[in-house]
């Protein structure tokens, strides 16, 4: 079995990795900080799920206690496990937040990237993957977004530091032969999904019959990307460390590949989905009407993003596919028996 590491695991998307791993007898470390950026419960009740999957398959899973801005720890973990897959799900979340508290996304998304950059570089490690973020494309306006576009344009912090994140592991790949793959991830939902999201957020709201906040009058458009389909492409990836393109041509620089053992992947549904539509959805689903507040568009926000994964289906031969109805039906019954369990 290979040994690896998975940075943020009592995260949404981290719990769920994890939990694919371990149901597949992977060798797993996990490592969070149990931070309250949202309810810390959340997140003990995904590691309870963890431990229940852990005990019922043939993984091995340890989990610790610590961030990536706490160098002496990760040093300590490193050291003792030498992970040979690092996949680094731990980052400060949030556009809207990143315009009110910036320095947790410097700390957090730099400093500690940059912590986990070096003990990849000091530890061999044979396959480091990362969480980007569809935010890097910004200002774009050209759909469906493909990874050969410009990045340039960030509209909010987070933006800017997610692509800070694949420059900097870019230089290390190439610096040190660190074969790197950055995902850039398109609006994740599911069950054990972040409060902090559009789908928990209104879910909530509904249920309780209070007004939910549709902004930019709901002409926005997401392309919604079910749990399942994320955790699918990443451990795809796990077998397919990144290789040099050997056509790289630095005259017309292609910015999905490189000269360095390094790859940048969408992974996205590929149908964006009007926010409007979502919502009804998600009423539906959970049985109640939504009482919609329309309002303008909020600072850092991006009115369309859109997905062209034709890069990843080449790569690791899945494209996500979930479909809408699926996916929210799943989310809405999670919802419904999660809170009711734990609102009593």
């Amino acid at each position: 079995m290979k040994k690896i590491l998975v940075t943020g695991a009592a995260g949404f998307i981290g719990a769920a990795l994890v939990t694919r791993l371990l149901e597949k007898g992977e060798n797993v470390c996990g490592l969070d900080d149990l931070n309250s950026y949202y309810d810390p419960q959340l997140k003990e009740s995904r590691l309870k799920q963890i431990e229940l999957v852990s005990n019922n398959s043939s993984g091995k899973w340890k989990f610790f206690k610590s961030s990536l801005e706490d160098e002496l720890s990760l040093k300590d973990i490193f050291s003792n496990y030498s992970p040979d897959v690092v996949i680094n799900l731990a980052a400060q979340a949030g556009v809207r937040y990143s315009i009110t508290n910036p320095s947790s996304y410097i700390q957090s998304n730099l400093v500690g990237f940059s912590n986990l950059l070096e003990l990849c570089r000091y530890h061999s490690v044979s396959n480091f993957i990362f969480a980007s973020s569809s935010s890097v494309y910004g200002g774009n306006k050209k759909l469906p977004f493909c990874e050969t576009q410009s990045v340039d344009h960030p509209v909010s912090l987070y933006a800017a530091t997610k692509k800070a994140n694949e420059l900097m592991a870019h230089s290390y790949s190439h610096l040190y032969g660190i074969p790197t793959t950055g995902l850039r991830f398109f609006t994740v939902y599911g069950p054990w999904g972040r409060p902090d999201m559009a789908p928990m957020i209104f879910a909530k709201s509904i249920l309780n019959k209070e007004p939910i906040n549709v902004f930019n009058y709901g002409k926005m458009k997401r392309d919604f990307t079910y749990i399942d389909d994320i955790v699918e492409g990443i451990y795809r990836c796990c077998s397919k460390p990144a290789f040099i393109n050997q056509d790289f041509d630095a005259l017309n620089p292609d910015q999905s590949s490189s000269f360095a053992p390094y790859r940048i992947f969408n992974i996205g549904n590929s149908q964006p989905i009007e926010l409007l539509r979502f919502i009804e959805v998600l009423e539906d689903s959970l049985g109640v009407k939504a009482i919609k507040n329309f309002k303008p568009i909020q600072p850092g926000d991006v009115e369309a993003t859109a997905a062209n994964t034709n890069l990843l289906e080449s790569w690791i031969g899945f494209k996500p596919q979930t479909s809408l109805e699926f996916g929210v039906n799943k989310f809405a019954r999670w919802y419904m028996k999660y809170f009711m369990i734990n609102d009593k």
